[in-house]
Protein backbone atom coordinates (compact mmCIF):
# COMPACT_ATOMS: atom_id res chain seq x y z
CA UNK A 1 0.00 0.00 0.00
CA UNK A 2 1.26 3.48 -0.82
CA UNK A 3 -0.15 6.99 -0.48
CA UNK A 4 -3.87 7.72 -0.51
CA UNK A 5 -5.71 11.05 -0.75
CA UNK A 6 -9.27 11.35 0.47
CA UNK A 7 -11.25 14.42 -0.60
CA UNK A 8 -8.12 16.55 -0.25
CA UNK A 9 -8.46 20.31 -0.53
CA UNK A 10 -5.28 22.37 -0.88
CA UNK A 11 -5.20 26.14 -0.51
CA UNK A 12 -2.55 28.73 -1.27
CA UNK A 13 -3.73 31.78 0.61
CA UNK A 14 -7.31 32.33 -0.49
CA UNK A 15 -6.88 30.31 -3.70
CA UNK A 16 -7.97 26.68 -3.92
CA UNK A 17 -5.44 24.82 -6.04
CA UNK A 18 -6.76 21.28 -5.45
CA UNK A 19 -10.38 20.47 -4.64
CA UNK A 20 -11.64 17.04 -3.64
CA UNK A 21 -8.58 15.05 -4.69
CA UNK A 22 -9.33 11.37 -4.22
CA UNK A 23 -6.77 8.90 -5.54
CA UNK A 24 -4.56 6.02 -4.50
CA UNK A 25 -0.90 5.94 -5.49
CA UNK A 26 0.28 2.38 -5.03
CA UNK A 27 3.70 0.80 -4.66
CA UNK A 28 5.19 0.00 -8.04
CA UNK A 29 3.78 3.12 -9.70
CA UNK A 30 5.58 6.25 -10.87
CA UNK A 31 3.35 9.33 -10.87
CA UNK A 32 4.16 12.49 -12.81
CA UNK A 33 2.68 15.65 -11.29
CA UNK A 34 2.12 18.10 -14.14
CA UNK A 35 0.74 21.61 -14.45
CA UNK A 36 1.60 25.19 -15.28
CA UNK A 37 3.94 27.34 -13.19
CA UNK A 38 2.37 28.38 -9.90
CA UNK A 39 -0.51 25.93 -10.13
CA UNK A 40 0.35 24.28 -6.79
CA UNK A 41 2.56 21.27 -7.57
CA UNK A 42 5.12 22.00 -4.83
CA UNK A 43 2.40 22.80 -2.31
CA UNK A 44 0.63 19.53 -3.06
CA UNK A 45 3.86 17.56 -2.63
CA UNK A 46 4.35 19.22 0.75
CA UNK A 47 0.89 18.04 1.76
CA UNK A 48 1.85 14.53 0.65
CA UNK A 49 4.93 14.79 2.88
CA UNK A 50 2.94 15.96 5.89
CA UNK A 51 4.67 19.34 5.90
CA UNK A 52 1.42 21.26 5.42
CA UNK A 53 -2.07 20.68 6.72
CA UNK A 54 -4.91 20.39 4.20
CA UNK A 55 -7.89 22.71 4.25
CA UNK A 56 -10.08 19.60 4.10
CA UNK A 57 -9.69 15.86 3.64
CA UNK A 58 -6.47 14.06 4.34
CA UNK A 59 -3.52 11.97 3.22
CA UNK A 60 -2.82 8.42 4.39
CA UNK A 61 0.40 6.45 4.20
CA UNK A 62 0.03 2.67 4.42
CA UNK A 63 -3.55 3.26 5.53
CA UNK A 64 -2.65 5.56 8.46
CA UNK A 65 -3.24 9.33 8.49
CA UNK A 66 0.04 11.21 8.15
CA UNK A 67 -0.71 13.14 11.33
CA UNK A 68 -0.50 9.92 13.38
CA UNK A 69 3.00 9.05 12.22
CA UNK A 70 6.03 9.63 14.42
CA UNK A 71 8.36 11.92 12.43
CA UNK A 72 11.34 9.54 12.60
CA UNK A 73 9.18 6.60 11.53
CA UNK A 74 7.71 8.71 8.75
CA UNK A 75 11.19 9.61 7.50
CA UNK A 76 12.04 5.92 7.27
CA UNK A 77 9.08 5.34 4.96
CA UNK A 78 8.78 8.63 3.07
CA UNK A 79 11.42 11.00 1.70
CA UNK A 80 11.22 14.25 -0.24
CA UNK A 81 13.59 15.90 -2.67
CA UNK A 82 12.95 19.62 -2.36
CA UNK A 83 12.78 21.87 -5.42
CA UNK A 84 15.92 23.87 -4.58
CA UNK A 85 19.31 22.59 -3.44
CA UNK A 86 21.56 25.03 -1.59
CA UNK A 87 24.52 24.02 0.55
CA UNK A 88 25.78 26.99 2.56
CA UNK A 89 27.67 25.22 5.36
CA UNK A 90 30.99 23.54 4.69
CA UNK A 91 30.84 19.74 4.65
CA UNK A 92 32.11 17.04 2.35
CA UNK A 93 29.95 15.40 -0.30
CA UNK A 94 30.20 12.08 1.58
CA UNK A 95 29.17 13.69 4.88
CA UNK A 96 26.05 15.18 3.30
CA UNK A 97 25.12 11.88 1.63
CA UNK A 98 25.39 10.15 5.01
CA UNK A 99 22.75 12.46 6.49
CA UNK A 100 20.24 10.31 4.63
CA UNK A 101 20.86 7.61 7.24
CA UNK A 102 19.81 9.81 10.19
CA UNK A 103 16.23 8.44 10.39
CA UNK A 104 17.68 4.93 10.69
CA UNK A 105 20.21 5.71 13.44
CA UNK A 106 19.35 6.34 17.09
CA UNK A 107 19.91 9.79 18.64
CA UNK A 108 23.27 8.71 20.09
CA UNK A 109 24.23 6.30 17.31
CA UNK A 110 26.88 6.70 14.64
CA UNK A 111 27.12 5.59 11.04
CA UNK A 112 28.54 2.13 10.55
CA UNK A 113 30.35 0.45 7.69
CA UNK A 114 27.06 -0.48 6.01
CA UNK A 115 25.91 3.16 6.09
CA UNK A 116 29.15 4.34 4.48
CA UNK A 117 28.80 1.69 1.80
CA UNK A 118 25.24 2.79 1.01
CA UNK A 119 26.41 6.39 0.70
CA UNK A 120 29.30 5.45 -1.61
CA UNK A 121 27.00 3.36 -3.79
CA UNK A 122 24.50 6.22 -4.09
CA UNK A 123 27.22 8.71 -5.00
CA UNK A 124 28.54 6.33 -7.62
CA UNK A 125 25.04 5.91 -9.07
CA UNK A 126 24.82 9.68 -9.71
CA UNK A 127 28.45 9.92 -10.88
CA UNK A 128 29.77 11.78 -7.84
CA UNK A 129 32.01 9.01 -6.51
CA UNK A 130 35.12 10.99 -7.43
CA UNK A 131 33.95 14.00 -5.38
CA UNK A 132 33.40 12.35 -2.00
CA UNK A 133 35.81 14.65 -0.14
CA UNK A 134 34.91 17.81 -2.07
CA UNK A 135 33.29 20.63 -0.09
CA UNK A 136 29.62 20.93 -0.99
CA UNK A 137 30.01 24.72 -1.18
CA UNK A 138 32.12 24.25 -4.34
CA UNK A 139 29.60 22.14 -6.28
CA UNK A 140 27.87 23.30 -9.43
CA UNK A 141 24.08 23.46 -9.50
CA UNK A 142 23.86 20.12 -11.30
CA UNK A 143 26.31 18.43 -8.93
CA UNK A 144 24.40 19.74 -5.92
CA UNK A 145 21.17 18.43 -7.40
CA UNK A 146 22.65 14.99 -7.94
CA UNK A 147 23.98 14.98 -4.36
CA UNK A 148 20.52 15.81 -3.01
CA UNK A 149 19.08 12.89 -4.96
CA UNK A 150 21.88 10.58 -3.76
CA UNK A 151 21.09 11.59 -0.16
CA UNK A 152 17.46 10.58 -0.73
CA UNK A 153 18.65 7.21 -2.06
CA UNK A 154 20.73 6.76 1.10
CA UNK A 155 17.60 7.47 3.14
CA UNK A 156 16.04 4.52 1.28
CA UNK A 157 12.34 5.41 1.70
CA UNK A 158 9.47 3.39 0.28
CA UNK A 159 7.80 6.58 -1.01
CA UNK A 160 9.83 9.16 -2.96
CA UNK A 161 8.40 12.65 -3.39
CA UNK A 162 10.46 14.50 -5.98
CA UNK A 163 10.06 18.21 -6.69
CA UNK A 164 11.58 18.83 -10.13
CA UNK A 165 14.24 16.10 -9.77
CA UNK A 166 15.89 16.99 -13.11
CA UNK A 167 16.27 20.68 -12.27
CA UNK A 168 19.75 22.00 -13.32
CA UNK A 169 20.64 18.71 -15.02
CA UNK A 170 21.88 18.15 -18.57
CA UNK A 171 20.25 15.56 -20.83
CA UNK A 172 22.51 12.68 -19.74
CA UNK A 173 21.97 13.25 -16.05
CA UNK A 174 18.23 13.82 -16.49
CA UNK A 175 18.01 10.38 -18.03
CA UNK A 176 20.24 8.87 -15.33
CA UNK A 177 18.12 10.28 -12.49
CA UNK A 178 14.84 9.25 -14.10
CA UNK A 179 16.17 5.76 -14.75
CA UNK A 180 17.27 5.47 -11.12
CA UNK A 181 13.80 6.49 -9.98
CA UNK A 182 12.28 4.02 -12.42
CA UNK A 183 14.51 1.27 -11.04
CA UNK A 184 13.33 2.03 -7.50
CA UNK A 185 9.70 1.93 -8.65
CA UNK A 186 9.55 -0.90 -11.13
CA UNK A 187 12.28 -3.22 -9.80
CA UNK A 188 12.00 -2.58 -6.05
CA UNK A 189 8.25 -1.83 -5.88
CA UNK A 190 8.60 1.66 -4.43
CA UNK A 191 6.24 4.58 -5.08
CA UNK A 192 7.48 7.79 -6.69
CA UNK A 193 5.59 11.04 -7.25
CA UNK A 194 7.53 13.65 -9.20
CA UNK A 195 6.61 17.23 -10.10
CA UNK A 196 7.92 17.63 -13.64
CA UNK A 197 8.07 20.40 -16.21
CA UNK A 198 9.18 18.13 -19.04
CA UNK A 199 6.09 16.34 -20.34
CA UNK A 200 8.25 13.97 -22.38
CA UNK A 201 10.05 12.73 -19.28
CA UNK A 202 6.64 11.94 -17.83
CA UNK A 203 5.58 10.22 -21.06
CA UNK A 204 8.78 8.15 -21.06
CA UNK A 205 9.05 7.08 -17.43
CA UNK A 206 5.76 7.58 -15.59
CA UNK A 207 3.05 4.96 -15.31
CA UNK A 208 0.49 7.52 -14.08
CA UNK A 209 -0.01 11.27 -14.08
CA UNK A 210 -1.81 13.74 -11.86
CA UNK A 211 -2.73 16.89 -13.78
CA UNK A 212 -3.43 20.21 -12.02
CA UNK A 213 -5.43 22.65 -14.16
CA UNK A 214 -5.86 25.50 -11.69
CA UNK A 215 -8.92 26.62 -9.71
CA UNK A 216 -8.95 23.25 -7.95
CA UNK A 217 -9.51 21.13 -11.08
CA UNK A 218 -7.48 17.95 -11.52
CA UNK A 219 -7.37 14.63 -13.36
CA UNK A 220 -5.52 11.47 -12.39
CA UNK A 221 -4.93 8.19 -14.18
CA UNK A 222 -2.63 6.14 -16.40
CA UNK A 223 -0.19 8.27 -18.37
CA UNK A 224 -0.98 6.45 -21.62
CA UNK A 225 -4.64 7.46 -21.32
CA UNK A 226 -4.28 11.08 -20.21
CA UNK A 227 -1.26 12.36 -22.11
CA UNK A 228 -2.41 13.59 -25.50
CA UNK A 229 -2.16 16.89 -27.36
CA UNK A 230 -5.65 18.05 -26.47
CA UNK A 231 -5.22 17.39 -22.77
CA UNK A 232 -1.84 19.11 -22.70
CA UNK A 233 -3.23 22.14 -24.54
CA UNK A 234 -5.84 22.45 -21.81
CA UNK A 235 -3.22 21.95 -19.13
CA UNK A 236 -0.69 24.50 -20.39
CA UNK A 237 -2.95 26.83 -22.38
CA UNK A 238 -0.83 26.71 -25.52
CA UNK A 239 -0.89 24.73 -28.81
CA UNK A 240 0.80 21.32 -28.58
CA UNK A 241 1.94 18.97 -31.33
CA UNK A 242 2.12 15.21 -30.85
CA UNK A 243 4.91 13.33 -32.62
CA UNK A 244 5.04 9.55 -32.97
CA UNK A 245 8.46 8.05 -32.22
CA UNK A 246 9.71 4.46 -31.88
CA UNK A 247 9.52 4.97 -28.09
CA UNK A 248 5.94 6.26 -28.18
CA UNK A 249 4.15 9.58 -28.54
CA UNK A 250 6.13 12.67 -27.61
CA UNK A 251 4.99 16.28 -27.38
CA UNK A 252 6.29 19.76 -28.09
CA UNK A 253 4.71 23.22 -28.13
CA UNK A 254 3.54 24.43 -31.50
CA UNK A 255 5.33 27.47 -32.86
CA UNK A 256 2.58 28.28 -35.33
CA UNK A 257 1.65 31.95 -35.49
CA UNK A 258 -2.07 32.51 -35.09
CA UNK A 259 -3.73 32.98 -38.49
CA UNK A 260 -0.79 31.67 -40.53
Amino acid sequence: MGLECRDLRVMIGETCVVEGLHCSCDAGSFWGLLGANGVGKTTLLRHFAGLRQPAAGGVRLKGEPLGLWNRRELARSLGMLQQHTDYVFDASVLQIALTGRHPHIGPFGREGAADFELARQALSAVELDGLQQRSVTTLSGGEARRLAFATLMVQDPEVLLLDEPTNHLDFRHQVRIMRLVGEQVYSHRRLAIAALHDVNLAATYCSHVLLLFGNGAWMAGPAAELLDAGMLERLYQCPVNAVETPEGTRFHPSFKVSGS
